[in-house]
């Protein structure tokens, strides 16, 4: 079986925002905005998950690797190129807003 390679993305989180949405890139950072509260993983869980639909992945493919309790984080992505991440999250006008 071959070796999935995995790609790191940062992220700068927004919590407790109006919607969940991808808001963009940052430099070389993604900013995503959750509904989720900071507490008890609540956060995190909203990111992954937004982040699974949008990149049309498992949410099981999708790590949190680094800033558990920071608004500025490090997800692990496996089973996608750089350019298949950076592409599915250009952000597209309501096409990445995600009821909650």
């Amino acid at each position: 079986m071959k070796a999935s390679s995995a790609i790191r993305l940062r992220l700068k989180v927004v919590p407790k925002a109006a919607d969940n949405r991808i808001a963009g890139w940052i430099g070389d950072s993604l900013k995503v905005r959750v509904r989720a509260a900071p507490e008890r993983g609540k956060a995190n869980a909203a990111v992954l998950d937004l982040l699974a639909t949008a990149l049309d992945v498992k949410r099981e493919r999708i790590q949190l690797v680094a800033g558990q309790s920071s608004a500025r984080k490090t997800v692990e992505i496996l089973g996608l190129t750089e350019a298949e991440v950076q592409a599915r999250l250009t952000p597209v006008p309501g096409v990445f807003k995600a009821k909650s």
